[in-house]
């Protein structure tokens, strides 16, 4: 049995609290998620615009215990992509907020039929009149993280959501007492997880559509007294300038992280006030394709292992392998990544005649990932394998260079072409940008023209906060 189809029986237990402290109990959450797709029909896809709010949460239930197909669409998105989504795909039914502009001409035109409203959303039936097939293991569609165009979308199972959703509540120790609170979008594969796995143990979610740097965000966070979040490194980047050290958060238990790494300084940083606070900090590991996560670091190991993703979640295996495809067996020997498990993916897909596929990875996933492990069988990333440039015949890291600039106190990010690195920043001072030509010229041993600094007005990142290197020139 799918989770969100026994939801009842947490009846009475709060699932749900709103931004404006409004609780809901599961039975009148899911009265309200079984309503509001009650006149749609099974089997169709549903393009759900979504914010961090009620509104988006009962459609996204409800559209799943009612077999209905949904593609989660941050609420932000640029009104070109979500049109040529909505050209690739052709949804029988579009939910998003009163008054969304990119539907507007939709409307306007008498191209969709208002079916029902809940609260600031509305339910469109559209006139698309393609048919086609959905796979019937066929749960739920994401953007991959990367998404800055394309129509490729990440195929989920039901049986991909029930596994993740069970070894994340089973490794963290979610019981119904616990509270997450969002930070951040629910379109978002980690969210979608963190709202997943709380949910299947009866748990409550505080759904909100704060920033963290917002005063919003920490007048909600004490009223509702909510005993986790999970963040970006992005979002511990913020949290560190907001001193988070000197945060009074009695309710917090573990927080947890992912989405990127942490880099082994900031993870002894957090590591360390975590600890004098009696909070667990939990690494963690994952890509939408393989629904969510598929590592962790256990807590108690946050100190000795500063810097790994950790071992496989419940159920999942990993392996490594080298440039011919062996399997790595020594410790502290990098290769490609492999993850195995039952939250591996079914594939992509770039349109709608993509949705009657198939498992095409049948419980494996190649992640692009260069890791090592340790004798003791923990992970650490050490880069993507694409993020690679050939300087003068050497192999250079990316994402290590970017990570020794920021040890050395340079907020920056890398990119360029094989013999030509680019380092890009926000800071405008033609000393530091020196300092960091020299520094880069003496670690990496290459002459100082191998370099250019370039000045952008910000850093371009993605919803959750990932760098999108495809923007930078």
């Amino acid at each position: 049995m799918n989770f969100y189809t026994d939801l009842d029986k947490y009846g009475k237990n709060v699932a749900v609290i709103t931004d404006k402290g409004e609780q809901l109990t599961y039975d009148a959450f899911l009265f309200d998620c079984d309503n509001l797709v009650s006149s749609l029909t099974s089997r169709r896809l549903l393009f759900l615009v979504c914010n961090n709010s009620l509104d988006s949460l009962v459609a996204y239930v409800g559209a799943l215990r009612k077999s209905i197909v949904p593609v989660m669409i941050n609420s932000s998105i640029d009104g070109d992509l979500y049109r040529h989504l909505y050209e690739q795909y052709k949804p029988a039914y579009v939910y998003a907020p009163k008054g969304w502009s990119p539907i507007a001409t939709d409307l306007a035109s008498n191209s969709f039929n208002k079916l029902n409203s809940y609260r600031d959303f509305d339910m469109y039936e559209t006139c698309c009149d393609a048919e086609y097939e959905l796979h019937s293991d066929l749960a739920l569609l994401l953007t991959t993280s990367g998404s800055t165009g394309s129509p490729k979308l990440v195929r989920q199972s039901y049986d991909n959501i029930n596994a993740n959703a069970s070894s994340i509540a089973n490794y963290l120790g979610i019981v119904p007492g616990d509270r997450a609170i969002t930070t951040m979008p629910m379109s978002y594969t980690y969210c979608l997880s963190i709202i997943n796995s709380h949910l299947l143990m009866g748990a409550s979610l505080v759904m909100n559509d704060y920033s963290i740097i917002q005063r919003e965000f920490w007048t909600l966070f004490k009223e509702s007294k909510p005993t986790t979040f999970g963040g970006v490194p992005y979002i511990y980047d913020q949290l560190k300038k907001l001193r988070f050290g000197r945060m009074n958060l009695p309710s917090l238990r573990y927080i947890t992280q992912a989405g990127g790494k942490l880099s082994k300084e900031m993870a002894e940083e957090f590591n360390e006030i975590c600890e004098s606070k009696g909070i667990q900090l939990i690494i963690m590991y994952g890509q939408t394709e393989a629904t969510a996560r598929m590592a962790y670091l256990p807590w108690e190991y946050a100190k000795e292992k500063a810097g790994s993703m950790g071992i496989a979640i419940p159920g999942g295996e990993f392996s490594l392998i080298d440039v011919d495809e062996n399997v790595i067996h020594e410790p502290d020997v990098v290769g490609e990544l492999v993850y195995r498990g039952p939250n591996v993916t079914l594939g992509y897909a770039e349109s709608y005649k993509d949705l009657a596929l198939g498992d095409e990875r049948h419980g494996v996933l190649v992640t692009g990932d260069m890791a090592k492990r340790d004798k003791d069988g923990f992970y650490y990333i050490v880069g993507r394998k694409k993020r690679f440039l050939k300087m003068y015949g050497n192999r250079v890291n990316l994402d290590e260079v970017e990570g020794l600039l920021k040890k050395e106190g340079y907020e920056c990010v890398c990119a360029g072409v094989d013999d030509h690195l680019k380092i890009y920043t926000t800071v405008v001072d033609e000393d530091i940008h020196k300092n960091i030509l020299g520094f880069l010229s003496k670690t990496l041993g290459f002459v100082q023209k191998s370099f250019q600094v370039i000045v952008i007005d910000e850093i371009p990142r993605n919803e959750s906060g990932k760098v999108l290197y495809s923007a930078l020139n």
